[in-house]
């Protein structure tokens, strides 16, 4: 029995790779520390596209980047 594919967040290999904190990037990007940790641990059911439009620019990446989506 196959599961469902699911969405995998990348943020701490970008956070890593910019040299950047996560407390730096959630006030940049305007969300709580507590929600981009959410996002980072895959624990999130959506993603405001006002967030995504804001991780991408600190990140100076795009959302595919950030995102991918995987099968088991």
């Amino acid at each position: 029995m196959s599961s469902q594919p699911r969405v995998v967040c990348h943020l701490d290999s970008l956070i890593e790779a910019r040299g950047i904190t996560g407390a730096a990037l959630a006030e940049q990007v305007g969300i709580t520390p507590v929600n981009l940790s959410v996002l980072r641990n895959n624990r999130a059911k959506a993603v405001r596209f006002s967030t995504l439009i804001g991780l991408c620019e600190a990140l100076d990446c795009q959302p595919g980047d950030i995102f991918t989506v995987e099968s088991d």
